[in-house]
Formats: structure tokens, C-alpha cells, sequence
């Protein structure tokens, strides 16, 4: 069996190639299962999965939930707002009292980049990051680049733009990441106060203006503007962001092209894109959904055969 080069998911600049060729191969046999009538295979009836989740999250909470019930997992839900954490309750006691409880797996969103590393260091159960700050979700950029992979094949040398607020996005990093590693051309468009220090050490070009930027590219990925975590205003307000950078008919039609419509939500209609795009044939921001529980199911699969004992085939 094909094993991935690496124990824990912490993010995508920890894989190679042949993980993510592996990841996606993985995933096409898990979205086969779960279009069928049944949906649930037994193959991690006996591991038990801890999703500890220190941010709200409900997209890829549920996601996460849903793929290990699938694959049989023994799930346990875990709240910041409902629990020790309020009293003071640090991150490694947390966890060791969960792990008292014999966890197998972690599923790990917390706002400190590089928290999935450290927890690590401190248990033996397999951890997955799923957003750790403005860090990495390396199971976005999977399932992203999965859904494009899908559409139009090997994305070596397909032309991939990404619009929005790169500067706060674990989301863009993360996409960064595997599309060079993937050999696709990469561009970004946003506001320059958005745009990141150094950027172009990522192998990515910046591109203002944003119609020349579309009638370039063959994907265009667009994120969310993340007020939640600016410190100062990045642009004057919505209304001028939307009609320099969002997603219209006006600016899709002018290209005279089909290009491909993803977001990973959650979506600020009529910010960053209009609701008729979102629900246009271009759009394949509900099969990121569905792509997102295979993933899901193929990367904990993965992960859960390198533990020391077996899972059921």
C-alpha cells in the first residue's frame, strides 16, 4: 500500500508530489462511496477522532464530522466556548485530558500559527491541521485544487488566479503552497495593501488590474475580505472593493471565455461575488462542498494507516 511521507497533516509545505497524487487518488475512491445508497464504509470502526476546534468553524467542522462518520470513526466534539479553556485551561492540558480518554486522531483549528506543530510534540496521536491563524488549512487547498483537478486535469501549467484578501488568508497561503508544488502558473489580485511582503518569494506575480487578470486565467479562487482580522482598514469600504475586485456578470462576460468559479466560503454576497455567479454554470463551489468530505475521508484514511495498528481494509 502507498503510504504518505508524512505522520501528521500540519500543512502543505510539508508535502511532496507523490503525497498529494496519493491524496487525490484516494479521494476519487471515497467520492465513489459516498454517492452510493450506503454511504459508510467500516474502515476506521476502531480509531477515535477528537475534532478540537478553538475558533468558530462550521463549514469545515462539519465537513471533518461528517467524512469520519463515514469512514465509522468514533467521534468526539470538542467547544472552546463550552469548555476548561474559559478558566484558563492551556492548550497541551486540554488535549492531555482528552487523550486520557485513549484519542487516536486529532482534527486541530486554533487562532495560533504553528499550534498543530506543537501539539504534536506533546501526544503521540496523529494530528490534522484545520486552520491554524492566518497560518495554513491545508485541507482547503487540497479540496480546492482537488475540484479543479477534477474540471480540467493536471493542473501543470494551467493558469490559476487568486482575488481577494491574500494578506490575512491561512486559505491563500495554503493554496500558494500546492499550486507551485502542482506546477500550475499562479497570480494574485487584490488591493496592494493586501497583497503580502514578499509574495513573489512564493513563485506568484501580482496583477492590480483584476479584467486582465481573468482573461489570463483557466481557475479563479475568491476569498472572502476577513474583517475579523484586520487591526486597520486595508480599503475604503465594501462598496469600492466590490467594484475594483468582486466578481460580476459585467466583468465574467467581458472576457469572453469560461473560466472556473471557486470559493471557500463562508460568501460575503455582493462583496467579493454576486449570488448570479455563485449559482452560475461556471461555478463549482457546491462540488468544493462534496470534494471537501472525500478529501477529508482520503487524508484521514491516509494518516490513519501509519498508525501502529491496522485499519480495516
Amino acid at each position: 500500500m502507498r503510504k504518505l511521507s508524512v505522520d501528521h497533516l500540519h500543512g502543505i509545505k510539508f508535502l511532496n508530489k507523490a503525497d498529494v497524487d496519493l491524496i487525490f487518488d484516494t479521494a476519487l475512491n471515497f467520492k465513489e462511496v459516498i454517492n452510493r445508497p450506503i454511504k459508510k464504509v467500516p474502515t476506521l470502526r476502531d480509531i477515535t477522532i477528537a475534532n478540537l476546534f478553538f475558533e468558530n468553524s462550521t463549514r469545515t467542522k462539519i465537513s471533518f464530522e461528517l467524512a469520519q462518520k463515514r469512514l465509522g470513526a468514533d467521534v468526539i466534539n470538542f467547544s472552546s466556548s463550552s469548555s476548561s479553556v474559559k478558566k484558563g485551561e492551556s492548550l497541551i492540558d486540554t488535549v492531555n485530558n482528552i487523550l486520557a480518554m485513549k484519542v487516536d486522531m486529532i482534527v486541530l483549528r486554533h487562532p495560533n500559527p504553528g499550534s498543530s506543530i506543537l501539539l504534536s510534540k506533546h501526544t503521540e496521536s496523529c494530528i490534522i491541521n484545520a486552520g491554524d491563524g492566518a497560518h495554513e488549512h491545508p485541507t482547503q487547498a487540497l479540496l480546492d485544487s482537488f475540484s479543479i483537478f477534477e474540471k480540467i486535469g493536471d493542473l501543470k501549467g494551467k493558469n490559476i488566479l487568486i482575488v481577494g484578501d491574500i494578506l490575512h488568508s491561512r486559505v491563500a497561503l495554503s493554496n500558494l503552497y500546492l499550486l507551485n508544488l502542482l506546477g500550475a502558473n499562479v497570480k494574485i489580485s487584490c488591493p496592494l495593501s493586501l497583497v503580502p511582503k514578499d509574495i513573489e518569494k512564493l513563485n506568484v506575480s501580482v496583477e492590480p488590474d483584476i479584467q486582465k487578470a481573468l482573461r489570463w486565467c483557466d481557475a479563479v479562487n475568491v476569498l472572502r475580505v476577513q474583517r475579523e482580522r484586520m487591526i486597520k482598514s486595508y480599503f475604503p469600504d465594501n462598496r469600492e472593493y466590490s467594484m475594483l475586485f468582486g466578481l460580476d456578470e459585467n466583468k465574467i462576460s467581458s472576457i469572453k471565455k469560461d473560466i472556473l468559479i471557486l470559493h471557500p466560503g463562508p460568501i460575503n454576497r455582493g462583496v467579493e461575488i454576486t449570488s448570479n455567479l455563485v449559482e452560475s454554470n461556471n461555478s463549482i463551489i457546491l462540488e468544493q462542498v462534496e470534494n471537501g468530505v472525500a478529501i477529508r475521508m482520503a487524508i484521514m484514511y491516509l494518516l490513519a494507516s501509519k498508525l501502529n495498528f491496522s485499519i480495516n481494509e
